[in-house]
């Protein structure tokens, strides 16, 4: 049978229409649009449907219906062919600065929703897809479409407060008072009890909300007083405290009727015409997408070999990260058979390339109409998909191939295979044939019954029975978007209590779902009741068991699992259940059967106001918006890998090594070179400088030339015309390895003290008398393990040869411009002033584009020096985290002694670090964690040592807190077991212990600010009304066996400065044009901080003039040189001043023409002096008065100041599951005098969630020969909207300015971190109290991160005690942590 196709691409983006007759099948929408289109709004996170960044709308119309349908979707797993005949919209097509923004786009810039900006077109571009579907949502579906969306800057807070706008609810809120901020209105305003806080509403006095107003505002002012009832303000007798980082009163309204209409031009096309099947061919691959089963038979016919493709978000991650290649793919996802569904006579039937959102819509409409006991299974399958993938995903993938993946932690397969489904199957002969999903249809890993020729036509789903129970269970690392650890479905039908049928399913327990059947069986007429839950375990331990080293490691969590969601069905059971012959749950145990319900997030910004004498055109201390925003919003931010190609650009793919530790025997390029498109091959040989790279030492390989030392390391690079070609012949060098045994962990280190030099120690007093006077001593460990760094802008580079004087220009995504520009013309053998770097802004940092750019923009130097043209790279996500390092994992093995009312008197420890392959900065990450090791706490006597080790995995580098966080979690853990063993409360023994006025560091620094420290921990105490609070949770602990919940404070005194004393400094260079327009340079980097904003308010304040009249370009070594790099949290403070200086001269200049014409503007006065040949340029430079730490003498102050805060955090833990959930945290923190509330609040909460991710979620697996296991957001999970605390109140410390540094404000991009440990403390101390409940006393020890899994296993019980830990050296393990 011949077919008629078509085989030239049409699809409209952003209203116009697109037509390719030569289309790439290869090639991925996001792909199309940034190379073909140059719409480089849509960014590339990771490329497997897991961060957002690249979503996009896609819109189709059904002749059929008449419907048009607005789903969002991920444009890095789409293949361009899917949207023939569709709709795409990207961000730029729905605002831009030019012709105005949407509404979506305004919210979350003047929300302070963006702040590296990545992230944030995705984000808009899911909300705007929503707000097209529903134009009035609930908070609950703005959560649930940023499923798939991370963000790992912000915290999520402001994203959620500024989109809380568009929801019904906050519209009703809005109308209550008729008042949008009426600057005029003469009536008096207050807080609005929900809403004011949050600085989004006001209420008039006269308001039927008074009377809680009043209530709400004396629990929440500063001082339990009032001034005058001003709107969202209250009084300290200084300045006042406002909550409003933004006025809703000036977004613009959301019209929904004005939105872009979808393409006349399409709906006509697609009236006239019936669908067609269409074929695209190209570079080795065949892209087929018939419309009907008879189509999709001849193809298969035609192409026996071919691989059936519905959403492509199996195969296209497998494409992306497995580098498989499928010669012929058909798209199912047109197929009008494969799309039917609907409810018949036993049940529902759903067509294999139905959507995983339209089954949810389907089974949600129908099961308002159905008895509610036949669906009990689609309510499952509900409450499970609302856990499956995000909602790009879910809108495209299709039920059949998540089936037919036969992945063995599918979410649905349990489900469906408990729920005694059934499978529908044509061939392709067209003979059709049924069978049932539970018996025998998965055959093995990923692999089924379905025979070659077949195609999955259907899927039919029971219903259930009145005498049925049914649910469905999973855990995950992370609740939303995450694949599970364990899941199950259980189904049993009872009989006045006896079981007549039963049931079971389990996902992570085999290579394949699997039923329990041995268990099923032999419940069969028994009475449901304690003896049968007792049986059931016993039973399930065996048939469930794991061996040590089982596949996916976490055997004895995931074992326990089993048993934990067994019991949670039994009880769950009773509680519904009305029959004599089964067992009540006693009140206690219900809680078991509760999940964890989150409630509508709100939050508090308190911040000190402006004084009212200062100037209105002075921004300083106002919550101005990031300056760019508005262009992160509309995707017109430019980051390096947008940039235009130049002329004659090629593209480099590195090649890396395999191994972690070996010799290289030879390495054959051959095959790679002789690829059409290849130019070059790269390796240690074309060096024509230093191979060697380094700041503190030169330990490390450009290139390796006989040894690799990690997986990750650089062994060469192709050079071809574009990154597809690149990337395959990369693939294809052949190297040939000498395997030697690595070392991968901190202990693997020690037993072979594997260390760089030197080993760090610290002292003071004398330790041995200390222990001697103790009453007690605790020795133990602790583990802090390391942290993605997860930029959501991967390592990126452009390199740019010239033609004249071996001249480089380099477009680097780097935090430390120095650094790039020194290590460059090193391995070029070329003086600095050969090579200028030049950087824009970056797509996140946090540390990991400080040292770890180099490799790559060194690399690229080399290459384009080779073949004399342009070169670009931006590493895959794959790539970047196999190479370039995270956060140290440390190790904190101590011996504390103290006296019997818990004051520290001595205090012996070794740090360990994993620092991996390289020292890279480790030496100076050990320096800082062995500075913060006594956090706030006074140390009479100390012995210290610190160890940097060397092992077979990438260097290790600098993140956001700098061995700060690791060294301060391991000492509030020491006040925990103090703590626990002295039966004292832990805030009363961080209190006891705290350093007082006139004490210094045990390093022998004096500390200034220490009354701020207990200022901060009051008013957190005060602020969260701590006490009342832990009454509470101890009530909550003793009515719920399960769920639990924990309370606790932690303090934080943070050294600002970086120790080494040189780079303690800061230049800035200012121009004043003849217009009186002002050019801004310096020598920090953007990445999201808000740097060039603050710079810029600062330069505002010092000139006395309009922010808008000063403009930053870009940070570049041509223009400010010899700079220090952006980290630390000193940039502000080293560039401000520098930035002040120069304006300062530029002000004094000016001065005399101030003075004789002062009634004339500043643009009079900048052309008068021009005129009269008055420079209107000036440098600035500034040095810290530091003395720095002298590692020899141990003499010296390493810091310039410290800052301080605290944080009380809540938590409630499931005790079966390990689950958690963060229900409130408050944070006061001392920023000096704010130059931005809103930068510095969005710090704060950012830098908390990232903390939060440290201390809970985030963890790296390495398999026992080296190989991370964890790339890519689909097995390393950031937290996502979901995970920030219910109630997120953060205040800043009003009243303290800081004569110190610029605008006597303080750093605030690292040190809030680290209280995100009030998380993990407050989870310790559920922890405890379910351990109480089974009779175990005492201290326990608990690692970092406190994953599910940890704490699963902590809470010890009865389940738990069946899986104990197998004996290291028995087995070997699965995956290690470094």
């Amino acid at each position: 049978m011949s077919l008629k196709e078509n085989n030239i691409l049409i699809f409209f983006c952003n209203g116009q229409k697109i037509t390719d007759d030569n289309v790439d099948p290869n090639l991925t929408l996001l792909s199309y649009l940034r190379l073909k289109l140059r719409l480089t709004g849509s960014k590339l996170g990771c490329g497997e449907g897991g961060c957002g960044a690249c979503t996009v709308m896609i819109s189709s119309y059904d002749r059929l219906t008449k419907k048009i349908t607005h789903i969002s979707a991920n444009a890095c797993l789409t293949p361009i062919c899917q949207v023939h005949m569709m709709a795409v919209t990207t961000v730029e097509g729905i605002g831009s600065i030019k012709d105005g923004l949407h509404p979506v786009q305004e919210r979350i810039a003047k929300a302070h929703g963006s702040q590296c900006g990545f992230c944030t077109p995705g984000i808009v571009m899911s909300m705007y897809t929503l707000l097209r579907n529903n134009y009035q949502p609930t908070m609950t579906d703005i959560e649930d479409t940023f499923q798939g969306n991370l963000c790992r800057c912000t915290g999520y807070r402001p994203i959620l407060e500024g989109y809380r706008t568009f929801t019904k609810d906050y519209q009703n809120e809005a109308n209550c008072c008729q008042i949008r901020d009426d600057v005029n209105n003469e009536n008096p305003v207050r807080w609005s009890k929900d809403d004011g806080l949050n600085g989004r509403q006001c209420y008039q006095v006269n308001c039927c909300q008074m009377q809680d107003d009043l209530k709400n505002l004396k629990e929440h002012s500063v001082n339990s007083q009032s001034n005058d009832n001003k709107c969202c303000m209250i009084s300290n007798g200084k300045r006042q405290i406002s909550t409003k980082l933004f006025q809703p009163s000036e977004f613009m309204e959301y019209d929904p009727t004005q939105e872009k209409i979808f393409p006349p031009e399409l709906i006509l096309m697609l009236e006239r015409e019936e669908p067609k099947l269409v074929k695209f061919e190209r570079n080795g691959l065949t892209w087929i997408r018939p419309v009907n089963l008879l189509q999709l038979s001849v193809v298969r016919n035609n192409f026996p070999n071919s691989k059936l493709v519905s959403g492509n978000t199996e195969i296209g991650v497998d494409v992306k990260l497995k580098k498989m290649q499928y010669p012929v793919l058909v798209s199912v996802s047109h197929v009008t058979e494969l799309n039917n569904i609907y409810l018949c006579e036993t049940g529902v039937s759903i067509g294999a390339s139905v959507t995983l959102s339209r089954i949810e819509d389907f089974l949600k409409e129908n099961m308002d109409k159905l008895p509610d006991y036949q669906c009990k299974s689609f309510a499952a399958i509900v409450d499970m998909l609302h856990w499956f993938a995000g909602q790009q995903i879910r809108n495209v993938a299709g039920i059949g191939g998540n089936i037919i993946t036969g992945s063995p932690i599918s979410d649905l397969n349990p489900i469906l295979m408990t729920a005694g489904c059934t499978l529908d199957f044509a061939d392709t002969r067209g003979v059709h044939r049924s069978l049932p999903i539970a018996e025998h249809f998965f055959t093995g890993y990923r692999k089924n019954a379905m025979k070659p020729n077949e195609t999955l036509i259907s899927i039919n789903i029971p219903y259930t029975k009145k005498t049925e129970h049914f649910k469905a269970f999973k855990q995950a690392h992370r609740r939303d978007d995450d694949i599970a650890i364990v899941n199950a479905a259980f189904r049993v039908d009872l009989h006045d209590g006896v079981v007549h049928d039963s049931s079971m399913a389990f996902g992570g327990m085999a290579p394949t779902t699997k039923m329990a059947k041995q268990t099923m069986n032999k419940i069969i007429g028994r009475y449901w009741d304690k003896s049968l839950l007792d049986d059931v375990i016993v039973s399930l331990a065996n048939e469930m068991s794991l061996a040590p080293g089982a596949p996916g490691g976490m055997t004895e969590y995931r074992q326990s699992l089993v048993l934990s969601f067994f019991f949670k069905f039994y009880l769950s059971i009773n509680q519904e259940t009305c029959n004599k012959n089964i067992p009540k749950v006693s009140p206690s145990d219900t809680s078991a059967t509760f999940p964890f319900k989150r409630d509508e997030v709100k939050s508090t910004q308190m911040f000190q106001e402006v004084a009212n004498d200062q100037s209105p055109i002075d921004p300083v201390g106002r919550p101005l918006v990031h300056l760019s925003a508005y262009q992160q919003a509309t995707g017109e931010a430019v980051y390096v890998d947008d940039m235009v190609a130049f002329q004659n650009e090629l593209y480099m793919a590195v090649v890396l090594s395999k191994k972690a530790h070996a010799k290289i025997k030879y390495v054959d390029a051959t095959s790679a070179l002789s690829m059409r498109g290849v130019h070059a091959f790269i390796d240690h040989k074309d060096v024509p400088g230093s191979n060697l790279l380094g700041e503190i030492e030169q330990d490390e390989e450009l290139f390796a030339t006989d040894k690799v030392t990690c997986v990750g390391q650089y062994i060469g690079a192709i050079v071809a015309d574009n990154q597809e070609i690149a990337q395959r012949a990369a693939r294809m060098v052949r190297v040939e390895y000498q395997d030697l045994e690595p070392i991968i962990s901190i202990e693997d280190a020690i037993a072979k003290e594997s260390y760089f030099k030197p080993i760090y120690r610290l002292e003071k007093g004398n330790v041995t008398n200390g222990f001697e006077s103790s009453d007690k001593i605790i020795e133990g460990e602790m583990r802090i393990g390391e942290q993605e760094h997860f930029y959501l802008e991967t390592q990126s580079c452009i390199a740019v040869p010239k033609q004249e004087e071996d001249f480089m220009e380099v477009f680097s995504a780097a935090q430390d411009l120095y650094l790039s520009q020194t290590t460059i013309a090193n391995v070029l053998g070329v003086k600095y002033h050969k090579v200028n770097i030049r950087t824009k802004r970056l797509g996140g940092g946090f540390g990991g584009k400080e040292t770890r750019s180099c490799n790559l923009s060194a690399a690229l130097a080399i290459a384009a020096r080779r073949v004399g043209r342009p070169l670009r790279c931006m590493l895959d996500r794959d790539e970047d985290m196999a190479s370039t390092g995270t956060r140290h994992a440390f190790l904190g093995r101590y011996k504390v002694g103290f006296s019997n009312d818990g004051k520290i008197q001595s205090l012996k420890i070794c740090l360990y670090s994993n620092s991996g392959n390289a020292l890279d900065l480790s030496a100076s990450v050990m320096e800082c964690a062995l500075f913060h090791l006594q956090n706030a706490y006074h140390l009479p006597n100390v012995d210290a040592y610190g160890y940097c080790c060397k092992t077979n995995i990438p260097s290790n580098t600098a993140f956001r807190g700098f061995g700060r966080p690791q060294a301060f979690l391991i000492m509030e853990n020491l006040m925990s077991e103090i703590s626990f063993s002295c039966g004292m409360t832990q805030n009363m023994i961080r209190e006891l212990n705290f350093l007082q006025v006139g004490q210094s560091t045990y390093y022998n620094q004096k500390i200034d600010e220490v009354h701020l420290l207990k200022r901060c921990w009051d008013e957190c105490l005060e602020k969260s009304d701590y006490e009342v609070r832990q009454s509470k949770v101890a009530e909550f602990n003793s009515l719920n066996r399960w769920k639990k919940r924990g309370l606790s404070i932690i303090p934080l005194l943070y050294g600002v400065g970086f120790t080494e004393v040189f780079m303690n400094k800061g230049a800035a260079f200012v121009i004043i044009y003849h217009d009186g327009s002002v050019l801004l340079s310096h020598g920090g980097v953007e990445m999201g901080q808000g740097l060039y904003t603050k710079m810029i308010q600062v330069a505002s304040r010092t000139l006395k003039i309009p922010s808008d009249q000063i403009f930053t370009d870009e940070t570049s070594t041509n223009k400010v040189p010899n700079t220090s790099p952006t980290a630390g949290s000193v940039s502000s403070d080293l560039n401000g001043m520098a930035v002040k200086i120069a304006c300062e001269k530029l002000y004094k200049r000016l001065e005399p023409y101030r003075k004789q014409k002062p009634d004339k503007t500043w643009s009079d006065w900048v052309a008068a002096a021009n005129m009269d040949r008055v420079s209107l340029f000036a440098t600035g430079f500034y040095k810290t008065p530091l003395t720095g730490f002298d590692w020899t003498t141990k003499t010296g102050e390493p810091f310039h100041y410290f800052t301080s805060g605290a944080a009380v955090s809540e938590v409630e833990i499931d005790c079966l599951t390990g689950d958690h959930v963060v229900l409130r945290t408050d944070i006061v923190m001392d920023v000096g005098d704010s130059i931005n509330p809103a930068i510095d609040i969005g710090q704060i909460e950012g830098g908390f969630i990232q903390g939060y991710g440290l201390f809970t979620l985030e963890e790296h697996h390495w398999s026992p020969r080296g190989e991370l296991l964890t790339k890519g957001p689909g097995f390393y999970k950031i937290p996502s909207f979901t995970d920030i605390p219910v109630e997120f109140n953060v205040s800043l410390l009003d009243g303290v300015p800081h004569t110190k540094v610029v605008c006597s404000s303080k750093a605030i991009g690292e040190p809030p971190l680290f209280l995100a440990g009030s998380v993990f403390f407050a989870i310790k101390e559920a922890i405890l109290a379910s351990r109480k409940d089974c009779g175990i006393d005492g201290s326990f020890c608990l690692d970092s991160p406190a994953t599910a899994e940890r704490i699963r296993m902590a809470c010890s019980d009865t389940f738990t005690e069946k899986f104990p830990p197998p004996v290291p050296g028995t087995f070997t393990p699965f995956f290690i942590r470094s």
